[in-house]
C-alpha cells in the first residue's frame, strides 16, 4: 500500500513538472519573439518584386509577435499597384512598422513618401530628403502644365466679356446674367479641362486624397503631403521633422531604437506601447528571385539589356545562322520588357531608341560610309537619355558606355564592308593569277604545283625544282604560266602583297 501511495506521488509530481514546463515554454516563446525585431531594405525602385518582399516579411513579423519591423528606405519611387502592396501590408501589421530613410544622402521621393506616411514610427537620417510625389504614368512623364491652373483674371475678362467671342454677339447685360446663372464651381474656376485634363486632375485629386487619410490615420501634416502631390513639395530630414512630416531624426538605428522607446502607436489590433530598449534586430534581406528581378528592373540595367537585345538581334539578321547573338539578344529583350514594364518610361525616348537601333541596321545593309549609322548612335543615346523620368535618369557613363560599344560595333561593320571591297576577284581567271604556289613536280620548262590548296600544270621559261615557291603569271587554259618567286626577306616581308 505504502509503495502504491509513493508510486501515485512520483506520478504526481511527474505531471505537475511536465505541466509547469510546457507552461512556461508556452509562455516564454511569445516573450522572446516580442523582445525581436526585424531590418529590411527598400533600395531602388518600388517594384513587385520589392512589395512582394516586403508583404511577406511584415506579415511574418505580424503573426511571430515581433516588437518592431524598421524598413530603411532610399527609393526614388515606383509603382502605384506595389506601392499600395505595401501599405495595405503595413495597415494590417499587428507588429509596429518604422520607415527610416537612410543612410546619409538617401531619398524617400514619390511613393517612398506614401510608405513613410503609412509608418507607424517614420524617421529619417541626416541630409537625407523626402517629397516629390507627384504621380507619374507610365509610358509619359508629367504634364508641365497642372491641370488645376486657374486662368488669370485678365484672361477670364477676355474670354467672358468680349461679345465678339458669344455666338451671335451680346451685350454686358447678358453676360453678367450668364455669369450668375452658371455653377459655383465654374465661376471659381472657369477653365474647362481636355479629357487629358480631366484623367491627369482625377489621378492627381486620388493621390491627394490617399496620402491625406494616411497623414490623418498617423497624425502628420496633411497638407504638406498635398503639396508633395500637387507642387512636387521636398523637403530635407530637419525641415521634415519641424513641419511634421517624420517622427524622428535619427544617426543611425541605435540612435532610432533609443528614440523610439516607450512610444505608443496605433496598429491593428489597437494601442501598442514600444518597448525597443535592449532589443534584438534581425536583418531579412529578399530572396534570390527577388534580388535578380530587383537588378533587372534598376534603369541602368534596363537599358543596358535593351541595348544588348538590339544589337544580338542586329548581329544575327546581318548574318543569319549564328544562333548565339539571336538567342541572347531575345532573352535580352524579354528581360528588357519586365524592367520596362515595372518602371515609369517615356514613349518618346523608347521610340527613339527604336529609331537609332533601326538606323544602325539600314547601315550595316545599306553602307552610307557610316553617316546614317552615326546619327542612329546620336538618336539612340538621346532616347536613352530621357528613355526615364526625372528620379530614374540612366547614368550619364552608362549611356557613355553603350554609345562606345555600339561605335565599335558599327566600325566593325564598315571596316568589314570595307575589306570586302578591297579585295580581287575570288572565281575565275583573275583570281588565280598573282597568287603564289609551290613546285610539286618539275622536268624541264614543265610540271606540276600546287596553288590555293589545288594541284595545277604550269610551266616556266627557267627550270624550276620541286619545293620552289613560284608566282602565276598568266592562265593558258588549264595551263598555268609561272615564274619562281622572289625570295622574302626583311625587305621583302615589308612589301605589301597583292591580293
Amino acid at each position: 500500500m505504502a509503495q502504491q501511495k509513493r508510486l501515485l506521488g512520483f506520478v504526481g509530481l511527474f505531471i505537475l513538472a511536465a505541466t509547469l514546463l510546457g507552461l512556461s515554454a508556452f509562455a516564454q516563446q511569445p516573450s522572446d519573439s516580442a523582445r525581436t525585431g526585424v531590418i529590411l531594405t527598400l533600395n531602388g525602385a518600388v517594384t513587385p518584386p520589392a512589395a512582394q518582399y516586403l508583404e511577406r516579411e511584415i506579415m511574418s513579423a505580424s503573426e511571430a509577435g515581433r516588437e518592431i519591423v524598421i524598413i530603411e528606405i532610399d527609393t526614388p519611387g515606383g509603382l502605384m499597384d506595389s506601392m499600395k502592396t505595401i501599405i495595405k501590408a503595413i495597415l494590417a501589421s499587428d507588429t509596429p512598422v518604422a520607415t527610416y530613410v537612410s543612410p546619409q544622402g538617401a531619398r524617400s521621393a514619390s511613393a517612398g513618401l506614401y510608405i513613410m506616411y503609412s509608418a507607424h514610427v517614420s524617421a529619417m537620417a541626416p541630409a537625407t530628403n523626402t517629397g516629390a510625389a507627384t504621380p507619374v504614368e507610365i509610358g509619359g512623364a508629367p504634364l508641365d502644365d497642372s491641370p488645376f491652373e486657374e486662368q488669370s483674371p485678365a484672361e477670364d475678362t477676355d474670354k467672358v466679356t468680349n461679345p465678339a467671342e458669344i455666338e451671335g454677339g451680346a451685350n454686358a447685360e447678358d453676360i453678367e446674367d450668364a455669369r450668375e446663372a452658371a455653377p459655383q464651381s465654374t465661376r471659381d474656376n472657369p477653365r474647362t479641362l481636355s479629357n487629358d485634363d480631366a484623367l491627369r486632375s482625377k489621378a492627381i485629386n486620388d493621390a491627394v486624397a490617399y496620402i491625406r487619410s494616411l497623414a490623418e490615420e498617423r497624425g502628420r501634416n496633411a497638407d504638406w503631403a498635398e503639396s508633395a502631390v500637387r507642387d512636387a513639395a521636398s523637403v530635407t530630414a530637419n525641415e521634415a521633422l519641424e513641419l511634421g512630416v517624420v517622427d524622428h531624426v535619427a544617426t543611425d538605428i541605435d540612435d532610432l531604437l533609443r528614440q523610439m522607446n516607450g512610444r505608443t502607436v496605433t496598429v491593428a489590433s489597437g494601442e501598442k506601447t514600444l518597448n525597443t530598449e535592449n532589443i534584438r534586430l534581425e536583418r531579412v534581406e529578399a530572396t534570390l528571385i527577388e534580388r535578380i528581378l530587383a537588378f533587372v528592373a534598376d534603369p541602368n540595367v534596363a537599358v543596358i539589356l535593351m541595348s544588348l537585345a538590339t544589337t544580338g538581334i542586329i548581329i544575327e539578321m546581318w548574318n543569319p545562322g549564328s544562333i548565339f547573338p539571336g538567342v541572347v539578344g531575345v532573352l535580352c529583350l524579354i528581360l528588357g520588357f519586365y524592367a520596362f514594364q515595372v518602371l515609369p518610361y517615356n514613349s518618346l525616348g523608347l521610340a527613339l531608341m527604336a529609331v537609332g537601333a533601326l538606323m544602325i541596321l539600314i547601315e550595316a545593309y545599306t553602307p552610307t560610309l557610316g553617316l546614317v549609322g552615326l546619327a542612329g548612335l546620336g538618336v539612340f543615346g538621346f532616347g536613352l537619355f530621357v528613355v526615364f523620368p526625372e528620379g530614374f535618369r540612366v547614368s550619364t557613363s552608362v549611356i557613355a558606355t553603350i554609345i562606345a560599344i555600339a561605335g565599335a560595333f558599327l566600325g566593325l561593320i564598315l571596316f568589314a564592308i570595307v575589306g570586302s571591297r578591297s579585295h580581287g576577284p575570288l572565281i575565275g581567271a583573275e583570281a588565280i593569277r598573282k597568287r603564289e604556289g609551290v613546285v610539286e613536280e618539275w622536268n624541264g620548262k614543265e610540271g606540276w604545283v600546287i596553288v590555293e590548296g589545288e594541284r595545277w600544270r604550269a610551266r616556266s621559261e627557267k627550270p624550276l625544282s620541286p619545293g620552289d615557291k613560284v608566282r602565276v603569271l598568266e592562265i593558258d587554259g588549264l595551263v598555268l604560266v609561272v615564274k619562281q618567286a622572289k625570295a622574302g626577306g626583311l625587305l621583302g616581308a615589308m612589301q605589301p602583297k597583292e591580293a
